[in-house]
């Protein structure tokens, strides 16, 4: 939901793939985990299932860093968009009972929107609309914490306008969810919430998934961080805001039941299930490819406030994962690869963490706003106590780490930044790329 450099795509590397094992080495993965908890690289919790049955688990961090309360196995977060796939769902089981048509338009629900009357329900279930994305606006972080009515919602989406013409590209839009959340509480005429628990929830024997409302740290809700320096709360999203496209909580052992049960065919009958699975653009109903080794998988991510997150089913295997932090300060993707690594068998690494301290005052001489000829961004850098913070135009902040001299990364967006204080200049690294800034 928010704004965040988060991959869709699991992970992807060539070679042959063992099978998964029930009988991997847990203490390696433990002793893993416990390394990113003791560097505060990580707070959160995983879990894998095979055939079913849960092989692995393990919650690290606080669910509460004012309070000190460590999070445990039946802790909950907020998943961001893996909501979408539970609204896919909802939407095709109204399908199957002849109540929506994928293929009808939806200028009887929304008759302001532009275009409504050439997108489909299935356009918004494939990010195929056209239909601007509201969490894109630079002012969507200035309101998202605040309620809205549907009228709202609807005015705020209508006024975003169209990026495409329908049906003619695909392009992630939050939006989509929002509108077939409207529609599925017309169509039932019940709460998105009320829909959740009859429809999923109660018929697969979930236990802690469900809508969202205020952060309650007492009903075993984690709150969410950002990591600068230490872990510093992140405001709430407010759940009438990201509806169907991002507002379930759960647990990583609740996600797993829900792919086993989504894969298995409790949920949706067969053609339902390959009308998610198969992808055109990049995007299938609610889910992503998921590639690891040879296999591949089927899920989603998210991310909301300080939340991350992802689940994948892997059908050859009848493996499930999932992944959900409450607040992390590495590549999130790099912790997937090892739980998957370790149930399949193959080689990964527990981490060293090396760290360089610091001053405030040695900070100063990177302070300022930096441009380049190569590419038309600007990324000012600031302080905030011995942490370095960049910001690049149009995005959030993010603080920096201390690697070695002069040099600086943001794993969770893979950037590096190499300065040279006597030439004021700066190199950035991202994905293969790099780039020459000037102080001005």
């Amino acid at each position: 939901m928010k704004k965040a450099i988060l991959t869709t795509v699991l992970l992807l590397t060539l070679g042959q793939i063992g099978l998964a094992q029930t009988n991997f080495d847990k203490t390696k993965l433990d002793n893993y985990f416990n390394a990113l908890e003791e560097n505060n690289k990580f707070m959160g919790s995983v879990a894998v299932s095979k055939n079913g049955e849960i092989i692995y688990t393990k919650t690290i961090g606080l669910a509460d860093v004012e309070n000190n309360k460590k999070a445990t196995e039946n802790s909950k977060y907020r998943i961001g968009s893996i909501s979408k796939s539970f609204t896919a769902v909802l939407v095709l089981k109204a399908v199957e009972q002849k109540k929506l048509d994928l293929n009808q338009t939806i200028d009887k629900w929304f008759p302001t929107i532009i275009n409504a009357k050439k997108i489909t329900v299935k356009h918004l279930l494939s990010h195929r609309s056209g239909i601007h994305n509201f969490t894109k606006d630079k002012d969507y972080l200035t309101w998202n914490t605040q309620q809205k009515t549907e009228k709202e919602l609807v005015e705020i989406i209508t006024k975003g306008g169209s990026d495409f013409k329908p049906d003619s590209k695909a392009e992630y839009s939050n939006s989509n969810f929002v509108l077939l959340t409207y529609i599925l509480e017309k169509t039932f005429e019940k709460s998105y919430s009320d829909l959740l628990q009859e429809f999923i929830v109660k018929p697969i024997g979930l236990t802690s998934t469900y809508v969202f409302g205020k952060i309650n740290p007492n009903n075993n809700e984690c709150k969410s961080y950002t990591f600068a320096g230490t872990w510093k709360v992140e405001p709430e999203t407010d759940f009438t805001v990201p509806l169907g496209a991002g507002a379930i909580t759960s647990t990583p052992i609740d996600l797993t039941k829900f792919a086993d049960a989504l894969f298995g065919g409790k949920l949706l009958s067969n053609e339902s299930l390959e009308i998610m699975k198969t992808i055109k653009d990049g995007y299938g109903i609610g889910l992503f490819q998921m590639p690891f080794y040879k296999s591949v998988g089927y899920g989603h991510t998210g991310g909301i406030d300080g939340f991350t997150s992802v689940y994948s089913y892997f059908p050859d295997d009848k493996v499930s994962y999932a992944l959900i932090s409450n607040g992390t300060n590495m590549n999130n993707n790099d912790i997937s690869i090892a739980v998957l690594s370790a149930v399949y068998n193959k080689p990964y690494e527990i981490p060293v963490f090396t760290t360089f301290n610091l001053t405030s005052e040695d900070l100063d001489k990177y302070l300022g706003v930096y441009s380049s000829k190569q590419i038309p961004l600007k990324i000012t850098v600031s302080k905030n106590g011995n942490t370095l913070i960049a910001q690049a135009t149009g995005q959030s902040a993010f603080p920096l780490e201390a690697t070695e001299k002069d040099k600086f990364k943001f794993d969770q967006a893979g950037v590096v930044l190499e300065f040279n204080p006597t030439d004021k200049t700066m190199i950035l690294k991202q994905g293969g790329g790099q780039f020459t800034f000037t102080k001005e």
